[in-house]
């Protein structure tokens, strides 16, 4: 390895399975010391254990690298602030966050209950908030204390998140507010030296293995394109120090595959200079549609 994140402290949530797993593997392959987090919940959310962390951090430690584990709930305002606070007390710092923590209650609109929305959009949405929040409270002490840090963050959204995705409306909204969160820190952070961009990865995991059934390689078939792995070189890279001039995007991320997402934009407009009434806009919106783009379907619709 290049050994691109040597000396770099970095906190990857919900690290314990899947692709925050990967990520973890992946930046202490290039030397970073990782802090694991994972509450060890079902894919539910439900329940908690703290095998899933420590067993990342025991391959870290027998590959010759520096990990600790942790098992806050990162959508826990406390556990929020004591994940950022082992890093400080373990390493000596805290210069890349990885949200990436979160899991499923699927269902219907009209079926959803309202303990279902809360629970994904406290574990999404929250989660990357609290643990944002305690960390940028560091970097900005830090900054103000003449030792700015190069820090990065990398938000978890999805393709849910960009497009919508049907059966999903509790995940999906909890992941677009995860890009609008992302464009706000962006702009308000860097003032301190602090990157925020969010990546959109597909993979299989524990919550998409039925999704990407059709998908799983086989045996000795090569390349993998849906394997974890996948996603990590771009989040490592993003937590490095070379990638200084990115912040505020969002990268759609699977396989061999890098992309740019690009978001709401402006787009036509029809300005009368007075107040419109309700009878004349049939044809100026039908207009303004003729001339934008169709947007990209609904996942699943």
């Amino acid at each position: 390895m290049s050994g691109l994140l040597a000396g770099r402290v970095v906190v990857v949530t919900g690290a314990g399975r899947g692709i925050g797993r990967a990520h973890a593997l992946a930046f202490a392959a290039e030397g970073a010391k990782v802090v694991v987090n994972d509450l060890g919940a079902a894919l539910d959310g439900r329940g908690g254990a703290a095998g899933p962390a420590q067993s990342v951090v025991d391959e870290i430690t027998a590959a010759g690298g520096e990990a600790m584990a942790n098992t806050d709930d990162i959508a826990d305002w406390a556990g929020a602030a004591r994940l950022v606070g082992n890093a400080v007390e373990e390493f000596g710092g805290l210069d890349v966050l990885v949200n990436n923590a979160g899991f499923l209650r699927d269902r219907m609109l009209v079926n959803l209950a309202e303990e279902e929305w809360d629970a994904v959009v406290r574990v999404h949405l929250k989660g990357h908030f609290a643990t944002l929040r305690h960390a940028a409270e560091y970097w900005r002490a830090e900054a103000k204390a003449g030792r700015a840090r190069a820090a990065r963050v990398i938000n978890t959204s999805s393709g849910a998140g960009l497009l919508g995705s049907v059966g999903q409306g509790n995940y999906a909204a909890a992941k677009a507010g995860i890009l609008g969160l992302t464009t706000v820190a962006a702009a308000e952070l860097g003032r301190y030296g602090v990157t925020v961009n969010a990546i959109a990865p597909a993979a299989r995991t524990r919550m998409t293995e039925q999704a990407f059934a059709d998908d799983m390689a086989a045996p000795g078939a090569g390349f993998d394109a849906m394997a974890p792995d996948n996603v990590s070189p771009l989040v490592v890279w993003l937590g490095s120090t070379e990638s200084a001039g990115v912040t505020g995007r969002v990268f759609e991320v699977d396989g061999g595959r890098v992309g740019l997402a690009q978001g709401w934009r402006h787009g036509p407009v029809r300005d009368k200079g007075a107040r419109w009434a309700p009878a004349e806009l049939g044809p100026v919106v039908a207009e303004l549609l003729a001339e934008g783009v169709e947007p990209e379907p609904v996942y699943g619709a």
